[in-house]
This record gives structure tokens, sequence and C-alpha cells, in this order.
């Protein structure tokens, strides 16, 4: 399975690059529990390790020779994230490694062209858990661009079985007018009022979120958003209070 945990849940979106390590100890300790009966990959957004950078530098704009030292200082950003989520794992007992896009993906106008999976499938082979993240990834047109963790979660599918995926927030699912919206389908989706995130957010906060999922959904694969505080019973497979997004 496939588990997204968004910036907002593992960062203070408000400062920069503010971990939450107490939440990514919880994280840890759910999955660890687990482990001898899932197959995991975790991949994480963000939050306020990235997007202040890649904001800064103008990133969602294409990169040149002007804005060029952003895609260091961005990386190194989303990088020191990631280590704390491969830590706070490894801390548990989980056998978990950082994978950066920027090493292994190529994108086109903004949209992941080329995703190389082969060493993510080794790694589950041996059981071992791959740790992805939103990174600043190069990109054909726009020189570099940023890959939100959405898009990575959305093309997982295509390189490696997947069975179920779940995005970890920090509200219950999917709020329309204050109340939780428990299935989302292409038909339905023009009816509910989705916003960006209020935060600094350079790849479209919930509503971007949606938009990746229903694309999922089309090819095949259904996918949950919940409560951070519910990732026992995902994990469990049981009823998590959260929002289905479906075809």
């Amino acid at each position: 399975m496939i588990l997204k945990l968004g910036g907002s849940v593992i960062t203070d979106k408000s400062g920069d690059c503010a971990v939450d390590h107490g939440r990514l100890r919880f994280v840890a300790h759910e999955i660890a529990k687990r482990s001898d009966k899932i197959r995991l990959v975790v991949v994480h957004g963000a939050g306020s390790c990235g997007h202040p950078e890649a904001h800064r530098h103008h990133l969602d704009k294409g990169v040149d020779y002007n804005n060029k030292a952003g895609i260091a200082i961005t990386h190194a950003a989303v990088s020191t994230l990631n280590a704390a989520v491969v830590d706070a794992l490894r801390a548990e007992g989980v056998d978990a490694i950082g994978v950066h896009p920027l090493g292994s993906c190529v994108a086109e106008n903004g949209r992941l062209r080329t995703f190389e999976c082969g060493p993510l499938r080794a790694m589950l082979e041996l059981g071992i858990v791959p740790v992805l993240h939103g990174d600043v990834v190069m990109d054909d047109s726009r020189g570099a661009c940023i890959v939100s963790g959405d898009q990575l979660v959305r093309m997982l599918p295509q390189q490696i079985p997947v069975n179920r995926i779940g995005l970890a927030t920090d509200v219950e699912g999917v709020l329309d007018d204050g109340t939780v919206v428990k299935e989302i389908r292409p038909e339905t989706v023009g009816t509910l009022t989705l916003t960006a995130s209020g935060h600094t957010d350079v790849t479209g906060g919930m509503k971007g979120k949606i938009e990746e999922l229903l694309q999922l959904a089309e090819e095949g694969t259904e996918s949950e958003i919940f409560h951070i505080l519910r990732l026992g019973d995902f994990l469990d497979n049981v009823e998590n209070g959260g929002t289905r997004v479906l075809k």
C-alpha cells in the first residue's frame, strides 16, 4: 500500500522547516506495530520544509540561470524533512530508506514524465520501506519544477502493484461546508467547494490533491483521505471516518 503523509501533518506550515517530531513518532509507532503484516511505500509532502524556499525562488514559474540556486536550496530543505521521517521510522525498528525524486524523475511542463522505480521494487522485495517526498526535479521544458507528493502517488501505481492508497491529513477528510464528504466521484466533485491551502503551498493544497486522486481513480486505483489520528484504522483496513475517492 501507499501511505501519503500531508506536509501539514508532519510540519508546522506557518514556520520555516518546523518539523513535528512528536507526530512523526506517532506515525512511526503505528507503522512499526504492523510492519510484519504490510508492504508499504511512504510518500510525504514538503510542508514548511520546501514550499517557502520554492516560493522565494519562483520555482513554480520555471528555472533558468537567474534562479537555479533554488534547486539546491529547496532540495536541501525537503531532504531535511525526509531524513527526519526516515529517522523516526528506523528508531521504531522499521527498515526505511529515503528516496529522492530529484535523482529518479524527469518532468515535462510541470508534470512527471518518467519515474525510475526499479530501486523501489527491489527495496520492497527485501521488506524495506521506501520513503519518497515532494521535491524539485529537472523539467525538459521549464528547466526544473516542483513535483508534489500527490503527483508521485498518482504515478506509482503505473510502476508497481498497489492495492490501497491512503492520504493522512490534519482534517477528518474532504470537507464541504464543515461536513466530511464520504465519497467523491468525477460526476460529484463539481458540487463541492474545494479550495487551495491557506499556507504557502506551490502545489495546490486540497484542490490539487483531489484532481490527482480523481485521475488515479479513473485509472483503476481508489484512495482514501483521513485524519492522521485514524492512521491505525487505515492500516488495519477498517472504517476511518474519512473520504473515499472513486471512479
